[in-house]
């Protein structure tokens, strides 16, 4: 589970910003801080057992702007990753925000769906970091395919084979029914990576093409299950 903290001023916004976090799969809320320093405040209280994962930050705060929380955050060594949600547009702050390792940088106003892909895009950037890690750490086309989940705003639609998407179709139609497969189970039967079996099967998900559900195995960590809809 992802756990975030929520830092926006208004109050109806934060409250929007956590549900809209809610609703993605694999997130939860740990906390919503109205105030740089109440963010600080937050991330501190979370503590090393139970960290804060990703923080959305407002740039705009009424005690401190975001960009110092953000020196604060990096300057305690505070690993979690961070995505701006904030109407601040000056180029010399997206620079430092970016400079200071903001992963996603959000304008407002934006939709519900806007920020769920951005969240949904962080979820697949994480787990293909995860799966990509072997033995002798990460190879260079694994953290390019990461990165790129990051950069593409509409998901993982860009380097989609024809061929290669077709492969994938068919490794799900052939699922046995109600199961579905997972990306490691989908790289097994057509010899993709995991990383890229993932990438075509968010592609399909977005396209409403598939389904994912949660599957939970023996060591009680869920994994995520793709299921052909009947627009596959």
């Amino acid at each position: 589970m992802i756990r975030v903290l929520v830092v926006e001023d208004e109050p109806v916004l934060a409250a929007g910003h956590a549900q809209e976090v809610r609703a993605v799969p694999g997130f939860t809320v740990v906390a919503v801080a109205h105030s740089g320093r109440e963010a600080l405040a937050a991330v501190g209280a979370a503590g090393e057992g139970t960290p804060v994962d990703l923080v959305l930050l407002d740039m705009t705060l009424p005690d401190v702007d975001g960009l110092q929380v953000l020196r604060a955050l990096r300057a305690a060594a505070v690993p979690a990753d961070v995505i701006a949600v904030t109407a601040a547009r000056d180029p010399a702050v997206v620079r430092q925000s970016l400079s200071m390792g903001v992963v996603q940088y959000l304008l407002k106003p934006f939709t519900a769906a806007a920020l769920q892909e951005r969240l949904r895009a962080y979820a697949r950037f994480r787990a293909d970091v995860a799966a990509a890690s072997g033995e002798h750490g990460i190879d260079q086309r694994a953290i390019d395919e990461a990165l790129a989940q990051l950069r593409t705003a509409s998901g993982p639609a860009r380097g989609v084979a024809g061929p290669t998407l077709s492969t994938v179709v068919a490794a799900l139609r052939g699922a046995p029914a109600g199961q579905g497969l997972s990306a490691a189970e989908v790289a097994a039967v057509t010899g993709l990576s995991r990383v890229s079996a993932r990438r075509y099967l968010e592609h399909l998900a977005a396209a409403g093409r598939a389904r994912r559900e949660p599957r939970y195995g023996g060591s009680g960590r869920p994994e995520l299950a793709y299921h052909p809809t009947p627009a596959l």
